[in-house]
């Protein structure tokens, strides 16, 4: 019976580490693909292969040092891939890896119910800073009527 109860512990401390040790991998993921240049770098290059200046001129905001960072990450992640062709003055393209245009779609589907669900989360917004606006109101003045009694 001890050894059962030994077993069944050490199963369930693997179990626990397993599920930290993805728990972080997936963390890491989602730190890449959850970046808001991330998903516009993917978005642009989903129409297909892409200079460096073309992605700055499409990808509104983005200033040259952040693209080159993302493009960077994406590649060293194995999301995009940078071609160089020996020209004068060199040419470079990125484009989506397999793995990368695999992204497109899942991303899709969160611009969507981002946008179908935006006026909802206007409007909870709204009601959760006005509540908090009241909330402030009152503690002030409560807070003033304790320092009048004092």
């Amino acid at each position: 019976m001890k050894k059962a109860t030994q077993a069944k512990r050490i199963g369930q401390a693997r179990t626990v580490a397993s599920d930290h040790a993805n728990c972080k991998a997936l963390g890491q993921v989602l730190d890449r693909i959850g970046d808001k240049w991330t998903v516009m770098v993917v978005g642009a290059l989903s129409k297909g292969p892409m200079r460096f200046n073309a992605l700055l001129r499409l990808i509104d905001g983005v200033s040259h040092r952040m693209l080159t960072l993302t493009l960077r990450a994406l590649e060293h992640d194995g999301l995009v891939k940078r071609t160089v062709y020996a020209s004068v003055p060199p040419k470079v393209e990125y484009e989506l890896t397999a793995v990368g245009a695999s992204l497109v779609k899942p991303l899709r589907a969160l611009s969507e119910w981002a946008l179908k669900n935006q006026p909802a989360i206007q409007a909870a917004r709204g009601s959760y800073e006005s509540a908090t606006e009241a909330a402030v109101v009152v503690v002030n003045s409560q807070a003033r009527a304790t320092s009048r009694a004092l």
